[in-house]
């Protein structure tokens, strides 16, 4: 009598389903962490010029006050000099977070806009060319790599940029504290 053939399981189609979920996660989670990172250090770069915009609306305001003050003293234009250097290019570095550095000298990849737009002709061949990377699970986390590595490569530049505006921003600060504390404490002597 002939044995009734096992019922196939599905544990190994189930364990794979799984690990290719867990992968896409896992590759969508990386992209949407760089996105939160870029734009942390936009928002970051807008609070350091919204900051510079409240400081120098005070000196405009005041400076009348204070020209009287500073009449022939080299130290005094020394340092005011040095803070508006230090508050320049703290400001350069916050603009230059937002603006847009795209490097074109990637692959062509179905996940990033300017392909979208620009390699792939028409909206046809951009959804043939997207349904046919997006079956082919090696190619689209090939795409999904590469756009995890850009992401990250501008997330670093734009904090690289954050970081230096910051530094100046500190040492236009102290500058700044020295100016004022000259002001106040020179009338006196």
């Amino acid at each position: 009598m002939k044995q009734p053939e096992p019922k196939p399981t599905h544990k190994k189609d189930d364990t794979t389903i799984k690990k290719s979920t867990d992968l896409a996660f896992h590759y969508w989670g990386s992209i949407n962490y760089f996105v939160r990172l870029i734009k942390s250090s936009e928002l970051k770069a807008g609070l350091i010029l919204s900051f510079y915009g409240i400081i120098l609306n005070f000196v405009y305001k005041n400076v009348e006050l204070t020209q009287e003050h500073f009449l022939g003293q080299v130290a005094d234009y020394i340092l005011l000099g040095s803070w508006l250097l230090c508050t320049f290019i703290s400001i350069y570095f916050s603009i230059r977070t937002f603006i847009p550095r795209i490097e074109k000298s990637y692959d062509t990849n179905v996940f990033f806009f300017g392909d979208i737009i620009s390699k792939f002709g028409t909206i046809n061949e951009f959804s043939e060319t997207f349904y046919n990377t997006s079956i082919n699970e090696k190619e689209r986390y090939n795409q999904l790599g590469q756009q995890i590595f850009i992401n990250a490569k501008i997330a670093a530049t734009k904090f690289k940029s954050v970081n230096k505006s910051l530094r100046y921003l500190a040492i236009g600060l102290i500058l700044l504290l020295i100016i004022v504390l000259n002001y106040v404490i020179t009338p006196l002597v």
